[in-house]
């Protein structure tokens, strides 16, 4: 017998297991298009900032200079502008930064300690030298109170390109500018950012160090993770819409097909579905009582039959 309403159909809907599959799907795909979506804008938000340090650099190249304290802390607003930092360089404890890359080469950077006015230490890289570090080829740091300028950096961290973290770094080489490296080195208190000169003195043979752009921003790598975890957090949705109607399809199927006969009802008994009526026209057998009949004829005895 046929379904005659949908809703004889579509009943197995509210059946336990497909309220379980309803609410599965219901809570799924908006919690991938959220998640779509945020990373998104996690990937949006690296677009910006990559467009704001390539305007920053560009502006800060024949930007005025500012003072360091009206730049501090490093932000991705502020790095990579001209700051501006009077002291005096500490000569007793010149510093390297080996295994770093400037045009393709391998080198060093040479790093000196800027004691401000202001109490801290600015670590400023004055340059770049190709080769090991060897402070035999270092020029020394000019004497008395200086005015330095240059691009400000935010702090390096393990992520950062060329830091060495691993240590075993002899005396006087960092692998990684920043305040925490620094602590155990000197004994003041360390700004933390550092500056990278722009120009060196003429006739010096360091290579001045271009600014780079602070971590986790910029379309780096971590940038075009957030757009493919983008795409997957979409393809996830759709796959769940997918997986529903492949169920709801099958199920109707189910039911449409039970409802002909096609295969058998639930809780039948037998595989091959209902038995056809017994039918008395063509093709039919002889009644079941002729069979009972003959039998009681042959249980008769001869003398009975004589």
């Amino acid at each position: 017998m046929t379904p005659r309403t949908v809703g004889d159909v579509y009943r197995f809907l509210l059946t336990p297991r497909w309220w379980g599959i309803n609410l599965f799907a219901v809570l799924a795909i908006p919690v991938c298009l959220f998640m779509g979506s945020w990373q998104l804008s996690r990937f949006e938000a690296r677009v910006d900032s990559h467009r704001e340090q390539e305007r920053t650099v560009s502006e800060s190249a024949h930007a005025k200079a500012e003072p360091l304290a009206r730049l501090l802390p490093v932000d991705v607003r502020t790095s990579g502008r001209t700051a501006e930092a009077a002291g005096r360089y500490d000569t007793g404890r010149p510093l390297l930064v080996p295994d770093r890359q400037l045009g393709g080469k391998r080198g060093f950077y040479v790093l000196s300690l800027l004691r401000t006015n202001g109490g801290k230490a600015l670590p400023v890289v004055r340059g770049w030298l190709p080769g090991h570090a060897d402070p035999d080829r270092v020029p020394a740091p000019p004497r008395g109170e200086v005015t330095v300028t240059g691009a400000l950096q935010a702090s390096e961290s393990q992520s950062s390109p060329g830091v060495r973290a691993d240590g075993g770094l002899p005396a006087g080489q960092l692998g990684m500018i920043s305040a925490a490296s620094l602590v155990n080195v000197v004994p003041y208190d360390v700004h933390d950012a550092w500056i990278t000169v722009r120009h060196t003195p003429a006739g010096s043979p360091l290579r001045p160090v271009p600014p780079v752009r602070p971590d986790n921003t910029g379309l780096d790598m971590k940038a075009f993770q957030n757009l493919g975890y983008t795409a997957e957090w979409f393809v996830f949705a759709g796959f769940v819409v997918f997986m529903w109607f492949r169920l709801f399809r099958r199920d109707t199927e189910l039911v449409k097909d039970t409802a002909l006969g096609l295969i058998p009802a639930p809780g039948s008994e037998s595989g091959l579905g209902p038995e056809p009526a017994a039918d008395s026209g063509r093709g039919a057998g002889p009644p079941a009582t002729s069979g009972r009949e003959d039998a009681g004829e042959q249980s008769r005895s001869p003398a009975s039959t004589a």
